[in-house]
């Protein structure tokens, strides 16, 4: 299956859904305009109250469309935008991505991944026990967060439903995402 954006997403509000829309402009260094996560220093609500001089990690979200195929089988309806992300992916195991990969979105978007989203409480407004189920364990127990990953913005554009996701890893030995 080839990498595509299977939906894109925006709130001006700190809501935690975010409504689907036909297109999203990604402005570099900033995140995607109009949203309320969009912004140089860091405009997370918990992250802002503790240092909003930090710069911001969190510019665009992306969240693996598989995932909700996986929460299906667990009794949870779940679709694209309702978990807050930006951007729904399709054709890409996001998670096992390691730091600093680049994304091209389209033609003109690049996004490099800084981490990997530590779901919160807020989840279990969706559905109660929600957010224990987006945490799974590896054969080792060590924790696995799937509630997608966090991106920088390098070049801006346009982002659509339909566009295509290229791949660049980093060179070099490979970090695993942190969690942010």
């Amino acid at each position: 299956m080839t990498a595509t954006v299977l939906a894109v997403h925006k709130s001006a509000g700190h809501t935690f859904s975010k409504p689907t829309v036909d297109e999203i402009r990604i402005v570099e260094g900033l995140g995607v305009e109009g949203d309320a996560h969009a912004g140089a220093t860091v405009m997370h609500r918990y992250d802002r109250r503790k240092d909003p001089t930090r710069p911001n990690l969190r510019q665009v979200h992306l969240l693996q469309s598989e995932l909700f195929a996986e929460l299906e089988e667990k009794g949870y309806a779940v679709g694209p935008g309702q978990m807050g992300e930006n951007v729904t992916t399709a054709g890409i195991d996001l998670l096992t991505l390691p730091l600093g990969t680049v994304l091209r979105l389209g033609d003109e978007a690049v996004v490099e991944l800084t981490g990997l989203r530590s779901p919160c409480k807020y989840i279990n407004g969706l559905a109660e026990g929600l957010v224990q189920a987006v945490l799974d364990r590896d054969d080792d127990g060590n924790l696995i967060r799937k509630a997608g990953v966090m991106s920088v913005v390098l070049a801006g554009g346009t982002v659509r439903p339909g566009d295509p996701v290229r791949i660049e890893l980093p060179s070099g030995p490979h970090t695993p995402l942190p969690v942010l």
